[in-house]
């Protein structure tokens, strides 16, 4: 998963988990970050929604990437439980967001 950083899939986690009052933030966050990293954030979200196993990673993320019609924050933010999704995701990929997600909210991310 070397498209994006487990600490900005961290921090679209905790964006979305305050979507009433984070929704502009998350939506300038996913604008500011590459075509490639908005792709994996997807691939990650679709992983941890069973769309793709984790071994289907390439896929996933060349599938994000190919088909991407709708801007990615506005697919993310109308995702229900997209936080979910996304932590689920990062942990079937081996990764733990709970250590980036703590540092961050430390830091007043």
């Amino acid at each position: 998963m070397e498209e994006i950083s487990v600490r900005k899939v961290a921090h679209v986690i905790l964006l979305a988990r305050e979507m009433d009052r984070g929704e502009a933030e998350m939506r300038g966050v996913i604008e500011r970050m590459t075509e490639e990293e908005q792709a994996a954030l997807v691939a990650v979200m679709w992983i941890g929604r069973d769309a793709f196993d984790a071994d289907e990673w390439n896929e996933a993320y060349a599938t994000a990437l190919s088909e991407a019609s709708t801007p990615t924050a506005d697919y993310l933010i109308g995702t229900p439980h997209v936080a979910d999704h996304l932590e689920a995701g990062l942990e079937a990929l081996g990764y733990d967001s709970s250590d980036e997600e703590d540092e961050l909210l430390r830091r007043g991310a």
